[in-house]
């Protein structure tokens, strides 16, 4: 009856009132004939409006994914266009026994599509399969599988456009939300140790050190400047090792550019200091994993390199995690003083190539969050979610222009991120030094 098709169970359509009504009743009919056990199974539950949800492209910042779970008609997600394949992904909170899959095309329908399921958001199964589509809507009223997240996979667009849905609807019933795995705090900043001490009553990075201990997270982050000016050795021990050096064999670094002004040498202060702690393979970048985070560190200052470009490649092609977050001192968008650094850009094509999640940085001395932007600042679920940490104790500077899809800026309150990690995700909190959460950001799956 339908040559063109999958042996998987067939979507029904709708078209004409007339033949809605015809197709309802066949349906049924057909259903309690020959799915006597299933004739409950319309009665599942929804289980995608408001889930998180991510897609492979958005046409621009209006058209994201979350649209085609919201309930509303009237929105949409768009993917770009002219491209294939392409997908949206939703992440239903916990495993499920999926039942039903519904989903309301735009205009720039898919041709020829897969509905996927999946346990882990990586190893995806085959629900059902499209070969000869035509829009409209497309009802999947027998489907069965198991897992945490549906994804709708386009392989063949039915227009010269992209691929546009209304809504995707998933029923079910699930297990309910499970316990978050493999979760660990780390606290961040970057910019810390002016040349100053406690006794002095304006010195800021002995109270961001006391703050940053008192979390106690599994590994500490700084994001360049560690030591100012001239980050000399000396310095180093008169002033960053009496704060932040409490944690030092906990800490992760990357220099910034005052690590290059040391007279005796760029970095050499900085590399006295650290150790193999900053040079686990040689070298000023590393990377290293905590749970399924890949964490990469990076030294912007030699961005123009070509050895660690090619390190940063290979690095992320033996990568088996799957969250990936980086740490260096430049960031490619900043509203504050020194502005946006293009010295980042090649980097961050590369990372957003890799699905990468997650950019901290420091550089300007002021706390910011970006929307999740790909390379050339366009907004887009799956870009690059990058934070600006740079009040670890350096004098602040103020926000001057302010970059799009900046979501949060403060100036001249110092404190430290306090980064939360899952399997599966991440959020923070930017916390002063008073102990308050001065912004919260939303939770975001990885990609």
């Amino acid at each position: 009856m339908y040559p063109n098709r999958s042996v998987l169970p067939h979507p029904t359509r709708r078209h004409t009132v007339g033949m809605v009504i015809a197709a309802v009743l066949l349906l049924v009919i057909s259903l309690l004939l020959a799915y006597p056990d299933r004739a409950g199974a319309a009665a599942d539950p929804l289980l995608s409006r408001g889930k998180p949800a991510t897609a492979s492209s958005s046409e621009d910042s209006a058209l994201g994914p979350q649209n085609a779970f919201d309930g509303d008609p009237a929105t949409r997600w768009a993917s770009a266009e002219g491209k294939d394949p392409q997908w949206i992904s939703v992440d239903l909170g916990a495993a499920a026994d999926i039942t039903r899959v519904a989903l309301t095309w735009e205009d720039a329908y898919a041709k020829a599509y897969r509905i996927e399921v999946s346990g882990d958001g990586t190893t995806w199964t085959r629900l059902a399969e499209e070969t000869a589509g035509n829009g409209g809507t497309d009802d999947w009223p027998t489907v069965s599988g198991k897992g945490r997240y549906v994804r709708v996979q386009g392989t063949a667009r039915g227009t010269a456009y992209g691929y546009s849905l209304y809504e995707v609807e998933v029923y079910g019933t699930s297990e309910g939300t499970p316990p978050e795995t493999g979760a660990f705090t780390v606290v961040a900043a970057g910019d810390i140790a002016a040349q100053c001490t406690a006794s002095d009553s304006d010195c800021a990075h002995p109270r961001t050190a006391a703050l940053a201990q008192q979390i106690n997270p599994k590994f500490y982050l700084t994001m360049g400047d560690n030591q100012y000016d001239d980050a000399r050795i000396s310095d180093y021990r008169a002033y960053y090792d009496k704060t932040w050096g409490a944690f030092k064999n906990k800490t992760r670094p990357v220099p910034g550019n005052h690590e290059t002004y040391d007279p005796a040498g760029p970095l050499v202060g900085y590399k006295t200091y650290f150790g193999a702690i900053a040079y686990p393979q040689g070298k000023s970048y590393y990377s290293f994993d905590e749970g399924n985070w890949h964490f990469i560190a990076l030294d912007s200052n030699s961005f123009d390199q070509s050895a660690q470009i090619d390190w940063l490649k290979a690095d992320l092609a033996k990568n088996s995690k799957a969250c990936i977050a980086t740490f260096f001192h430049h960031p490619l968008y900043s509203s504050g003083g020194h502005g946006n650094d293009p010295v980042s850009r090649p980097v961050w094509k590369i990372l957003y190539g890799a699905k990468a999640d997650l950019v901290l940085n420091g550089h300007d001395h002021h706390y910011e969050r970006f929307a999740p932007q790909n390379p050339d600042g366009k907004a887009t679920a799956d870009g690059l979610t990058e934070i600006i940490g740079g009040m670890g104790g350096a004098e602040p500077y103020p926000i001057e222009n302010v970059q799009p899809n900046s979501q949060k800026r403060i100036s001249g309150e110092y404190g430290v991120l306090k980064l939360d990690f899952t399997d599966s995700g991440y959020s923070w909190n930017y916390v002063g030094t008073d102990g308050k959460n001065k912004d919260t950001s939303p939770k975001y799956t990885c990609h």
